[in-house]
């Protein structure tokens, strides 16, 4: 008979706290939902003057930074006073790297009733939101859920542009004369591109609701208007732009058909050497591997997409008919995939 190994108990007690996961994740949103961060200065306070000041009583607010302590946001330094941390700073609405609607947006009231669903999504492989309500993520969101979608944009916005910022940094346009991001939203990368490099001419490719849109120093009458171009499309139907440089950022999360689609419409549309930069998260070799399996584990429950590991995007690009030189970091989130069309 064989004697099971003994069980320590920083296990136990790890699991307990991952199995209580949701309450970390309902506090830190109920902090950015009430503001604390934003109503908490840079010198410590009281737990009676921030609750006057959030409109709170000041005994539920005292738990509920108490527990947020515990992970490094916000810090109680005696008195019955907090104070900020690097952590809680990032909760307040004008810090620079802001991360108050991602926090919001990763706990949308849809998100609570979706993931005790993921047994569901595992065995049959199929996204689970439809069953739970009644059709396709994003129509439920335009259409049911006003406010979640606003959260979305807003996130959506403040994510690339923190992310535009370092991949402008990364990117070495010698010998670039122009440039096309494909399904750019709201063009941030391509208006930090124009802004560093003055020659570039540049051009964005989005569905036309995102387009009409787009970041205003790209459309008439914008700083950058004379070098850029505005083009909608579905870059899964076709991509009517040649150019020196193709760049596809964290879209190609749909199912492997879709990415093929993408990829093979850029090779079509290009010229044999031309560059194509693919940048997404991934799911291996990465330091952010917590937060991109957990960001896979939700595209597998809302729309049925993935994050790709490196292997797997390497072999869906050479497929595609691109030559894949290297894959280089962009930062610890991002990885930039370096490739040529095929001559």
């Amino acid at each position: 008979m064989t004697t099971a190994p003994a069980t320590t108990p920083q296990a136990a007690m790890r699991l307990r706290e991952l199995v209580f996961g949701a309450a970390c994740a309902a506090a830190v949103r109920a902090a950015a939902r009430l503001g604390v961060a934003d109503a908490l200065g840079d010198t410590p306070t009281t737990v009676t003057d921030l609750a006057a000041a959030l409109d709170t009583e000041p005994k539920p607010l005292r738990r509920l930074l108490r527990a947020l302590t515990c992970y490094g946001v916000f810090q109680e330094t005696g008195d019955d006073r907090f104070e900020h941390t690097e952590m809680s700073r990032l909760l307040r609405e004008d810090a620079p790297n802001s991360l108050r609607y991602i926090s919001l947006w990763c706990t949308e009231p849809w998100t609570w009733e979706a993931w005790p669903k993921l047994d569901e999504a595992v065995r049959s492989g199929r996204n689970v939101f439809p069953e739970l309500f009644g059709k396709e993520f994003f129509d439920y969101l335009h259409s049911d859920a006003g406010d979640s979608a606003k959260v979305f944009d807003k996130a959506m916005t403040t994510s690339s542009r923190q992310s535009a910022a370092d991949f402008a940094a990364y990117l070495d346009l010698t010998g670039i004369d122009s440039v096309v991001d494909i399904g750019g939203g709201q063009g941030h990368v391509l208006a930090s591109l124009l802004e560093k490099h003055p020659a570039l001419h540049g051009t964005l490719l989005d569905l036309p609701k995102v387009v009409v849109g787009a970041d205003p120093r790209l459309r008439d009458g914008g700083a950058y208007a004379a070098r850029a171009r505005l083009v909608p499309g579905d870059c899964r139907v076709d991509i009517p732009v040649r150019a020196d440089l193709y760049i596809i950022k964290n879209i190609l999360e749909w199912d492997d058909e879709s990415t093929r689609r993408t990829l093979a419409n850029v090779v079509a549309a290009a010229r044999p050497g031309a560059r194509v930069v693919v940048v997404e998260n991934l799911v291996d070799d990465s330091p952010s591997m917590r937060f991109t399996t957990a960001m896979d584990l939700m595209l597998m429950l809302n729309v049925g997409g993935a994050k790709h590991s490196e292997q797997s995007l390497v072999r869906l690009m050479e497929e595609a008919g691109l030559a894949v030189a290297e894959v280089r970091p962009v930062n610890p989130y991002l990885h930039a995939f370096e490739a040529t069309v095929r001559g």
